[in-house]
């Protein structure tokens, strides 16, 4: 356990780290890429869900924000070595912008208890994939303007199987990572 100070700057400084480890987690996952014509399939939406599981709501939403803040500010932390707002305006906005949302709801569900079931958290994954899935269709579909069933197509369809391999793989290590933090903590 990290040492408490009566004025809390142990606490920043955990969370500081963790938001750190989180956003370098994250941007060594967007090099993991399979290049798709509009929207590229990265690990990064594992390590979305994981972290939002992981750290809970308030500092899983934070971490992202802080990737996403890196990125905007030129730091090639997105897919491929890409950084600055060209991604925040993008074709892959959408789900940029949903993986805040994700890492909340993610985060919210597993500090109600749906972290210590791999189903119940396999289920909050799949609920954070629907959330990465809606917004980045959306964004496709009527900011890219290409139109429903081509944003449907080139964005959704192809990641869903990848998504599910995901779920499954978030919901595994998520509990295994714990347990041996908690042996050694």
């Amino acid at each position: 356990m990290w040492p408490h100070r009566a004025d809390g700057s142990s606490g920043l400084l955990r969370s500081a780290i963790l938001i750190a480890l989180g956003t370098a987690l994250l941007t060594l996952s967007a090099k993991v890429n399979l290049p798709l014509p509009y929207v590229p399939m990265t690990l990064q939406t594992l390590v979305v869900l994981m972290i939002g599981a992981a750290y809970g709501w308030r500092l899983g939403s934070a971490t992202i924000i802080a990737y996403l803040a890196e990125g905007a500010i030129g730091l090639p932390v997105f897919a491929g070595p890409v950084g600055g707002l060209a991604p925040l305006v993008g074709p892959t906005a959408g789900y940029l912008f949903g993986f805040v949302a994700a890492a909340f709801v993610t985060g919210w569900l597993a500090e109600r208890g749906w972290d210590r079931s791999v189903v119940w958290l396999f289920a909050a994954m799949a609920l954070g994939h629907i959330l990465i899935l809606a917004t980045g269709f959306g964004w496709l579909a009527f900011g890219v303007k290409l139109g429903v069933e081509k944003a449907w197509l080139v964005g959704v369809a192809p990641f869903i199987a990848g998504s599910l391999v995901k779920n499954a793989l978030g919901a595994a290590l998520v509990p295994a990572i714990r347990q041996i933090v908690d042996r050694r903590g």
